[in-house]
């Protein structure tokens, strides 16, 4: 059996964990899951540091020793990671006897190549990120990430002659262009390596709290190279040869991008001086944020994770972090946001799927489902490459994509039940078989979506695979044998109450608008049609598939060249009249919005950059003012694909996005897609 050793960055414990941190842990945990969901053996290593000035300062403020502050955190961070439902296989504090082990066996063979030499540093030192700083990374005098004032040190040191390995690590990166992902991050890097990096302290002095050199018991090991040396002490380095000889080189480093130095620069430099392999990949992962900052205990801008699980549970919250973020990328959090989602994807889509097939199976089988003798129908081609694409995705660490083709097999099901309306087909006795097909293959493209979401809600699919018939524990399902369609068996469906409540506050946001004179009066917007006693008898409020097109405000919406805000109102009589021929001229599309900082050069404009499905896009809009750049982070908008590019105060804009705008406040109100699982990045507007 193949093995795969996964392990995130671990945590200072001078206090609780926020969703920041909690990010890094689920999507982990996703991926250590789908490995073993993969049949691979797998190693999934987390763990605590505890030897930063951080957690002594805490410590002594609460009137405790170092140690035992660090015990009464572990079981803080421990207790939140079991609400996350995280699997970690390990859990290493730095504080440990087998830590303790490795980064002295580590140091030492690094003393031993020569590449270890005492000096003198004098320079600035960020107690927050634990870190030194050059005057270059300062803004405004300040540490960039924690905003709050360094500290100038002078001491005597230990210094690791990392200017020795650009070259090496350059020739490293040529060879394995696939080290670090995303692609941004590597260039980050590339970029600082070719600069020339230079020495850095590998010890401090006057400090008790910490590993003692091995040459030197008055000074220890800087908390950064002892924290990063958890990644090999863990699995044997320094005190068991057979496990660290199984596991080393780790598969994956899981970590935040604002310490790709460390683990892609400094990190790999110390193992190739040790002569020890380096890690195979590293991903540095994107940023939650809250208000549009980046979620920091020391700036006070956190959401507590167990708040988030509380209020909708933690298989929502894991659903949300996984899908909603590009993995690699920025994300935003927000309480409305959240709560949408949960209704979308969970209350009104996958929760209703099931329960419409509880209640089909009970009335017309008895719950006892039955694959007929027909063919499979049309569901099997789809499921099938779905599948492929989630494994293909996944495989790449895309996880963002694998969750959203899992709910895009969801939504196929949700069209086959529409199309072939089993409630009609109930009806005629000469159609029996037709019926056992159609509702055994509703049964089985849910059995496979639960299969796939399986990683990133292991509770919630549990217990639909439970209702679909399945037996067997989870735990033993793989996604080579049980990832393929059935076309035969027997199944018993079991009802059960809604597997996620809907919301009722958002009953309010979704009631159908007052019908325009002359339109044709729509039913109720959270009604599928037609409406039947099987749909009657589902828990759940049934899902609602919407048209991704335009308001009735952006009718006869011309764009206005040149500008810095396209404005979109309702069309005078004196408009010009177009062809279809000209409106077909016109491509619109669906983007998702990655980043946005207001231009410094204009009062109006915001700097865009779009997912647009196939790549990224730079766009401008006039929308600064009305919507502060932080908040458009994660907005689904509608976008002109094809307008031609324009400079607008000095940069260019490739596109234009679609707002509408009051005749009395003239202020644009941004179009933007209400369930972005049915019209994703990249989507044509028709």
């Amino acid at each position: 059996m193949s093995t795969f050793y996964i392990t995130t960055a671990i945590d200072f414990v001078n206090s609780r964990p926020h969703l920041g941190t909690a990010y890094e842990k689920i999507t982990a945990d996703v991926i250590a899951r789908y490995k073993r969901l993969s049949g691979v053996e797998t190693r999934f290593l987390m763990g605590n540091d505890e030897h930063s000035q951080n957690v002594y300062q805490r410590a002594k403020e609460e009137g405790l020793e170092p140690l035992a502050f660090c015990d009464k955190m572990e079981e803080v961070f421990r207790g939140v990671w079991r609400r996350l439902d995280i699997s970690y296989d390990d859990f290493i504090r730095t504080t440990e006897e087998r830590h303790r082990l490795g980064v002295t066996a580590l140091v030492q063979k690094i003393a031993d190549s020569g590449d270890l030499y005492e000096g003198a540093y004098e320079g600035w030192y960020c107690i927050s990120c634990e870190g030194f700083k050059q005057e270059k990374d300062l803004v405004d005098g300040n540490c960039p990430i924690h905003h709050g004032s360094p500290q100038w040190i002078r001491e005597r040191n230990y210094f690791f002659r990392l200017s020795k390995f650009q070259q090496p690590l350059l020739d490293h990166y040529t060879a394995h262009p696939e080290f670090l992902q995303p692609e941004i991050r590597r260039n980050e890097i590339l970029r600082f390596l070719e600069s020339g990096p230079e020495d850095i302290s590998m010890s401090r002095t006057g400090q008790a709290w910490g590993i003692p050199l091995p040459n030197d018991s008055e000074s220890v090991v800087y908390v950064w190279v002892d924290a990063l040396i958890n990644y090999i002490s863990a699995v044997g380095f320094g005190w068991d040869e057979g496990l660290f000889e199984k596991w080393w080189p780790t598969d994956l480093h899981v970590i935040g991008k604002d310490i790709t130095r460390f683990h892609c620069v400094i990190w790999p430099a110390m193992l190739m001086s040790a002569g020890l392999p380096l890690p195979r990949r590293v991903f540095g992962h994107g940023w939650v944020h809250w208000k549009g900052q980046k979620m920091s205990k020391s700036i006070g801008t956190v959401v507590d994770p167990l708040e988030a699980a509380d209020r909708l549970g933690p298989d929502p919250l894991r659903l949300y972090l996984t899908k909603e973020i590009r993995y690699g990328g920025d994300g935003d959090f927000t309480w409305d946001r959240f709560e949408d989602r949960y209704n979308i994807d969970l209350a009104n889509n996958f929760g209703n799927l099931v329960s419409r097939l509880a209640s089909m199976a009970h009335r017309y089988r008895g719950g006892r489902l039955i694959s007929s003798t027909g063919p499979p129908g049309r569901l099997v081609d789809r499921a099938t490459t779905i599948v492929a694409e989630y494994r293909a995705a996944m495989d790449r660490f895309a996880i963002h994509e694998g969750a959203s083709l899992a709910f895009s097999l969801i939504d196929a099901t949700n069209e086959f039940i529409a199309d072939v309306e089993p409630w009609a087909v109930a009806k005629d006795p000469s159609r029996s078989d037709e019926l056992d097909r159609q509702l055994f293959d509703i049964s089985e493209a849910i059995r496979l979506a639960a299969l796939l979401l399986l990683p990133v809600m292991p509770r919630s699919c549990a217990e639909v695979l439970r209702r679909i018939g399945e037996t067997r524990d989870t735990g033993s399902l793989s996604l080579e044998e049980d990832g393929i369609w059935k076309t035969t068996g027997e199944r018993m469906i079991t009802k059960g109450g809604p597997l996620w409540p809907r919301l009722e506050a958002q009953k309010e946001s979704v009631q159908t608008k007052p019908a325009v004179k002359g339109e044709k009066k729509e039913e109720e917007t959270m009604t599928e049609q037609p409406r039947t006693k099987e749909e009657s008898d589902s828990p759940a409020v049934p899902a609602t598939t919407r048209p991704v097109g335009l308001s009735s405000a952006a009718a006869g919406a011309t764009p206005t060249p040149g500008g810095d805000t396209p404005k979109i109102g309702p069309t005078p009589d004196r408009t010009p009249k177009i062809s279809i021929d000209d409106f077909f001229k016109i491509e619109l599309r669906v983007g998702r919005v990655l980043s946005a900082e207001a231009v410094q050069k204009s009062r109006k404009l915001i700097k865009i950059q779009l997912d647009t499905g196939d790549g990224e896009r730079q766009v401008l809009a006039g929308l600064l003012g009305v919507y502060a750049p932080e908040d458009l982070i994660g907005q689904i908008v509608v976008f002109v694909a094809n307008l031609k590019p324009a400079k607008l105060a000095g940069l260019e804009s490739n596109g234009m996005i679609l707002a509408a705008s009051s005749p009395d406040t003239d202020k644009p109100v941004l179009l933007t897609v209400q369930d972005p699982s049915a019209a994703p990045p990249g989507s044509k507007i028709s």
